[in-house]
């Protein structure tokens, strides 16, 4: 190192994306930083040796949950990066697949690769349909299990809404089209608007280190808007998770995914899955919102225990 010289700030970016959406959002993140010679960026996709079909086939992609809920790793392309290198921030991006991380990310996190992440500062970025807490829980443990340092969390979630949400997704992954669809079915997918506004976390990366030499921490996207809790979804995204678990050890001990066996189980939970979905879950949600007054501090707690480390609070944007 030369006396007097500032070495740019090392970023490295991991990352699996079957649409390109969280591509796109990563992009709109590191806008600032590729625009700022500080910053040096080090691109890592993840990668399995055998990719993931897109558009999904309706019975493999059923077929894939026990293998996501249960975090059955697959196998990844080498990386391309060192991975004995060190880094002064990560930026993990990752899909929700069946309330986990998705495959490729959660076998990277339990691979020798991760070794990369120790010691480092990371920051999660998620896009997904609206229900992302479970699948942040496991990559939280993933991380504290690493020794890493968890200082920021992004979640983006589909435009359309709950409710609408739940026809036009399965329609985006199953055909490969976004919409809108017919009958007045909203397209699925982030809002445009809210990926190209995500640049403002490349803002706020940029601008800890204008400011000072020290590694970020949790208060690096605070103030951003960088979550939103809807607690109604809290109590059905754990009841869901746990069916995903049960279910799918009921899968696993019928074999792999070309076991024959799988075939009418995954007919017989799809109907399980939608009794559960128009069932379950609203009357769950009902329920949240009947006893919210009588668990107001409990249902509060929640949120902000999941909002965490980032938050859900705008102050930063409302002074701007």
């Amino acid at each position: 190192m030369v006396p007097g010289v500032k070495l740019p700030k090392r970023i490295l970016v991991l990352h699996y994306s079957q649409t390109g959406q969280l591509d796109s959002v990563v992009d709109a993140i590191l806008q600032p930083l590729r625009a700022n010679t500080d910053f040096s960026i080090v691109d890592q996709r993840i990668e399995p040796e055998t990719d993931f079909p897109f558009p999904w086939p309706f019975i493999r992609f059923i077929n894939t949950f026990p293998e996501a809920a249960h975090q059955r790793p697959c196998a990844l392309k080498p990386f391309t990066v060192d991975t004995t290198e060190k880094f002064d921030l990560v930026i993990l991006a990752y899909q929700v697949w069946f309330l986990a991380p998705s495959i490729p990310v959660s076998s990277f996190l339990q691979s020798e690769q991760a070794e990369i992440l120790r010691d480092t500062p990371v920051v999660t970025v998620i896009a997904c349909r609206n229900m992302w807490l479970m699948a942040q829980e496991k990559v939280k443990a993933h991380l504290q299990r690493l020794g890493a340092r968890l200082v920021g969390n992004l979640a983006l979630v589909d435009e359309a809404g709950t409710a609408a949400s739940f026809i036009s997704t399965p329609l985006w992954v199953l055909t490969g089209k976004k919409g809108p669809f017919p009958l007045g079915i909203p397209a699925a997918g982030v809002a445009r608007a809210d990926i190209d506004a995500a640049s403002r976390f490349g803002d706020a990366i940029v601008q800890h280190w204008q400011t000072t030499d020290v590694p970020p921490d949790e208060r690096l996207w605070q103030g951003l808007g960088a979550v939103r809790i809807n607690a109604n979804l809290i109590a059905s995204e754990k009841v869901a998770t746990r069916s995903f678990y049960l279910w799918g050890k009921l899968f696993l001990a019928a074999g792999g995914q070309d076991a024959w066996l799988r075939k009418p189980l995954t007919l017989l939970y799809t109907l399980f899955l939608l009794t559960l979905i128009l069932t379950v879950v609203p009357i769950t949600a009902i329920l949240k919102r009947l006893f919210a007054p009588l668990m107001k501090k409990r249902i509060e707690q929640q949120k902000a225990y999941f909002a965490q480390p980032s938050g859900e609070s705008f102050h930063v944007l409302k002074k701007q």
